[in-house]
């Protein structure tokens, strides 16, 4: 395809003010509001809840960590730690940051209390294959007390190696590696199911294939070991055109439902809180950053996977939009994470701006 228009879409990696954010054209659900939560955030992803009113903020291509402490009527930034190579990945645990970057693995113990402290370098405990692509993390501490690490395909289609294409966990300190899955092109979003306790996770489809497919997964990993497919087998049993096997999709874990064609899922959440409708509770919250590989864009949006708690059954609806234009085809902000405030609100990164957003429900808001 090295005649086709289509290239990713290059970030802002700039601080935009709360005032040039034009909140108006969010559309949420009846009784449901957006606010700018926190803004100057360059490149934010995935959130990771701290003690003392913090939460950090991991990014990919500008190279950072923040580090955003809420004040009750304003929030403030600050960075954590620069010059990394995409430190997508934090996680929070015992009064300790977390810190995952492609070629690097940082602690910073008892950073709440302590903003100056020095990380301990764990990168040796871990084995981190240092290819780029695909290789951008999102790391969390499961049920079990295990750090879950992903670790994508280097390509976008390719027989990937035994390095790569997979997810593991780790005990906290590297030790006790475990590859639990394989066949996963490029997981940076999971969580655990409120019920079942077993593990959900987003999975991007691969690219030039067409306008309308292979779509994006969300998949659900109900024993270690199981294969999702990549290379030979995508969605729904697509067999893969270029990268061929015999009786490809055998064996394979089909998803839980696929979530639409290039659209970039992220991160997933089950809802827990009280805050909103009784419908929402165990639903998965899905952020989809949105599409490149496609002549008319798609996703840009959050959306809510309702399901059974085995997975069947599954039924997505639209819950924030408003960041695309369909009509003229262009966008203004990305979703990339979700994160469950104490009140059952919800943050919501947005990559594209640097901004968190919350969202929460009353009733009032909805006869306003």
């Amino acid at each position: 395809m090295a005649d086709s228009r289509l290239a990713p879409h290059a970030g802002k990696l700039t601080a935009t003010a709360a005032s040039d954010i034009p909140l108006d054209k969010v559309k949420l659900p009846p009784g449901f509001k957006a606010e700018v939560w926190a803004t100057g955030i360059p490149g934010a992803r995935a959130m990771a809840f701290g003690d003392n009113g913090k939460v950090y903020v991991g990014t990919r291509g500008i190279g950072r960590v923040y580090e955003v402490t809420d004040k009750g009527k304003e929030r403030t930034s600050r960075v954590v730690v620069d010059k990394l190579v995409q430190p997508a990945g934090v996680a929070y645990r015992n009064g300790a940051l977390y810190v995952m970057a492609i070629d690097k693995m940082l602690r910073f113990d008892g950073i709440a209390k302590n903003p100056n402290v020095q990380p301990v370098d764990m990168t040796a405990s871990f084995n981190l294959p240092r290819e780029q692509h695909h290789n951008w993390k999102y790391i969390s501490f499961g049920p079990d007390n295990k750090l879950y690490v992903p670790f994508g395909a280097p390509c976008n289609i390719c027989e990937p190696g035994q390095e790569y294409a997979q997810l593991r966990r780790y005990n906290a300190d590297g030790s006790g590696m475990e590859v639990v899955a394989r066949g996963i092109r490029n997981t940076v979003g999971f969580d655990w199911h409120p019920v079942t306790k077993e593990l959900w996770f987003t999975d991007h489809g691969r690219d030039w294939m067409g306008d309308d497919g292979p779509e994006d997964e969300l998949n659900r990993m109900s024993k270690s070991g199981q294969n999702f497919g990549f290379p030979y087998c995508h969605a729904n049993g697509i067999s893969d055109p270029d990268i061929k096997k015999a009786n490809a999709c055998d064996g394979v874990t089909m998803p839980v439902t696929t979530v639409g064609p290039h659209a970039a899922a992220m991160g997933v959440h089950f809802y827990t809180g009280r805050m909103f409708p009784a419908e929402y509770r165990n639903a998965a919250f899905i952020a989809r950053k949105g599409s490149w590989n496609r002549t008319k864009k798609f996703g840009f949006d959050v959306v809510a996977v309702k399901t059974d708690a085995d997975g069947r059954n599954a039924k997505i609806t639209p819950f924030m939009t408003g960041f695309l234009d369909e009509s003229a085809d262009t966008f203004w902000g990305r979703p990339a994470y979700i994160a469950q405030m104490r009140d059952g609100s919800l943050l919501v990164s947005d990559e594209q701006l640097g901004a968190i957003y919350r969202i929460s429900y009353a009733k009032s808001y909805a006869k306003k």
